[in-house]
């Protein structure tokens, strides 16, 4: 049985209430349940149902450091059923299945022509809301899409697809631009540090390319599950000095390549020591401004490359979603815990402070559907 008959949408009857729940960012650091109006939507624009909303290290940034005004509702990495169309030329249907990016760029600004998407004023301007500012919005029971996100933004999701592997296609998409970002070679060896599932989705991804891949963690648990995806070549950074575990497997050379998938400063210069002479460095989970002590000798003297990588890239939104719809990954084993809507506040905290069986979290107002089953 196909997953629209199991949740009986092909009728494309959906009734539409006038308010719904959603976890209202109020304050640095503060999210609480509440009853809201369900966003109006106009020309153009879609109304979309969540089913599941997984929960990125950006939402729990701009929660923690209060970036961004409040009331807001954040979560980007949606997915769920068209429950309203907007007048207009567009060809989605209520009833629809359908995973949401939220950032499109307008593809003719100066950044866009340089490929610096994140960097465009249309991108920046997020085009998914449950209501308040725009931002994303999908830690609620309904999203309004806007129309360049339905034009350009939205995809349908194949019957055989569950809606908690299609949450996945933008995470998938930052991933693989970082990858493209480091200019992979086959036969190379590339250090991935961290195995939580950012770290390890680039590692699968940078094995896809011809790596050799080394993954590192603290947490045996993590390596544990790295492994259930093929990454074997592992260092439990618990027992073992990294550095010194790398130069064990490549001669004494050090790693080509090093992905930086954990958050802060702490690991930089470690990561720059690993590379050898020449190598590469991907920043790819520092968003937090503040100092880093880099020694400048490596990037000099030993002609070492750093880079950085931050969010998607619409040149990529094709291969990533045939990525996930085609099921190239099991991404739904990344998921550990699933929250339904009304424990998002407790979904949330556990994502801020992760543990070592904690893996990808995602909100699941779709819990709530009366005969869901997924």
């Amino acid at each position: 049985m196909s997953i629209a008959r199991q949740f009986n949408i092909e009728d494309k009857r959906l009734a539409v209430p006038a308010t719904m729940l959603a976890a209202v960012y109020r304050r640095p650091g503060e999210v609480c349940m509440e009853t809201v109006p369900v966003p109006r939507i106009s020309a153009g624009e879609l109304l979309v149902r969540v089913h599941t909303c997984g929960i990125c290290g950006t939402d729990l940034k701009k929660i923690a450091t209060g970036s961004h005004s409040a009331p807001r509702v954040f979560g980007h990495e949606t997915s769920g059923v068209v429950a309203a169309v907007g007048e207009g030329g567009h060809e989605f249907n209520p009833g629809d299945r359908v995973v949401v990016f939220h950032h499109v760029p307008c593809g003719e600004c100066y950044y866009c022509r340089h490929k610096t998407f994140a960097r465009c004023e249309t991108y920046k301007k997020v085009g998914c809301t449950a209501g308040f500012e725009p931002s994303g919005g999908g830690f609620a029971e309904y999203v309004r899409v806007m129309d360049w996100i339905v034009r350009r933004g939205t995809v349908r999701i194949p019957d055989q697809v569950s809606f908690e592997q299609a949450c996945f296609v933008e995470p998938v998409n930052t991933c693989m631009k970082g990858i493209q970002r480091l200019h992979i070679e086959p036969g190379e060896t590339v250090l991935v540090v961290g195995q939580g599932p950012i770290g390890i989705l680039l590692s699968v991804l940078a094995k896809r390319g011809g790596a050799k891949v080394i993954t590192s963690d603290l947490y045996q648990q993590r390596l544990t599950i790295s492994r259930g995806f093929g990454l074997d070549n592992n260092i439990d950074a618990s027992r073992s000095d990294v550095i010194t575990a790398v130069r064990q497997r490549t001669e004494g050379r050090g790693v080509d390549a090093a992905i930086l998938a954990v958050g802060g400063n702490a690991l930089i210069q470690k990561a720059v020591d690993s590379v050898r002479p020449g190598g590469r460095v991907l920043l790819f989970a520092q968003t937090v401004r503040g100092e880093a002590v880099i020694d400048p000798a490596a990037i000099c003297m030993d002609e070492k490359t750093l880079l950085g990588s931050y969010s998607a890239s619409v040149e990529l939104q094709d291969e990533s979603v045939r990525f996930v719809m085609n099921r190239e990954m099991d991404l739904e084993r990344l998921i550990s815990h699933r929250f339904p809507l009304t424990d998002s506040v407790e979904a949330l905290n556990l994502a801020a402070h992760p543990q070592p069986d904690s893996m990808k979290i995602v909100i699941q107002p779709g819990s709530m559907w009366e005969g869901s089953t997924e």
